[in-house]
């Protein structure tokens, strides 16, 4: 029997950066929770932009944030793993490098601190992905517990996230594609599937009564952790493979599909 799901969010339950959920899958979320099966939202996305697509049911939700870094259940922190501060200023400072055609987001607890200039991209931070932030001269100068570091370049980050900012920074921190225009910095311990586990814990739910949903690599863990899961057609090849099953892409709503099979 499944008590526990977990779904990625952009590129698996819905378009990248989309701020809204279609109302089919929000009512399949209610009816997951009057049967006692708990939805888990899984994403890198910050807090307040994960609440803000399920705000008409977050009562029923536990939230992974930032990777993993973040767990949330009912507006509460249940596990937060911070960045070492010498490794977050060193990425930070060469990030900066990149500042002609890429921008910065520094996640905190709280919400997310920006140094960019980018009308454009505030535009993005701001309607798209909802995020609760604070523009800064120096994100470095801030007093703030700094739990993870993205870097956004539009249409694609691929090439320079693979072949320069994955390789030189694998062996001291979580760094991962997270999506086409995301790379995104975490403590070496972050992982969504390591965040999975520790909710499957915390609420006693085993493996064998979990099921995931994934598209891309920083999702690779959550299939590792379910003992059933999901890449949605669009996933990355990597993803299909750590997958047990292969289910509709989100333009099909794959994801409710599954599940209203599963509520019958």
């Amino acid at each position: 029997m499944i008590r526990l799901i977990a779904s990625d969010i952009d590129g698996t339950l819905i378009k990248d950066s989309t701020p809204d959920l279609y109302p089919e899958m929000e009512e399949a979320v209610r009816q997951l929770a009057e049967k006692g099966i708990l939805f888990c939202a899984a994403s890198g996305r910050q807090y307040q932009s994960i609440k803000n697509v399920f705000r008409n049911i977050e009562e029923d939700i536990v939230f992974i944030a930032e990777n993993g870094a973040q767990v949330r259940y009912r507006d509460q922190d249940i596990s937060l793993t911070p960045m070492k501060r010498e490794y977050a200023e060193e990425i930070i400072r060469q990030l900066r490098g990149y500042y002609r055609n890429c921008d910065i987001v520094v996640s905190t607890p709280n919400g997310c601190l920006l140094e960019s200039k980018n009308k454009e991209f505030i535009n993005l931070i701001t309607y798209g992905y909802h995020n609760k932030f604070t523009l800064v001269r120096d994100v470095l100068e801030e007093d703030a517990e700094i739990i993870k570091i993205a870097i956004y370049q539009k249409d694609s980050i691929r090439e320079l996230g693979e072949e320069v900012l994955i390789p030189a920074w694998q062996d001291r921190v979580k760094v991962c594609m997270a999506g086409e225009e995301w790379v995104d910095f975490m403590d070496a311990s972050v992982d969504k599937g390591n965040a999975l586990s520790f909710v499957q814990n915390y609420f006693g739910i085993s493996r064998e009564e979990t099921m995931a949903f994934g598209d891309n690599n920083n999702d690779i863990g959550m299939m590792q952790a379910a003992g059933e899961s999901y890449a949605v057609e669009n996933a990355r090849e990597e993803v299909r493979a750590a997958a047990g099953r292969v289910c509709s892409g989100y333009l099909e709503k794959g994801v409710y599909q599954v599940i209203k099979g599963l509520l019958g």
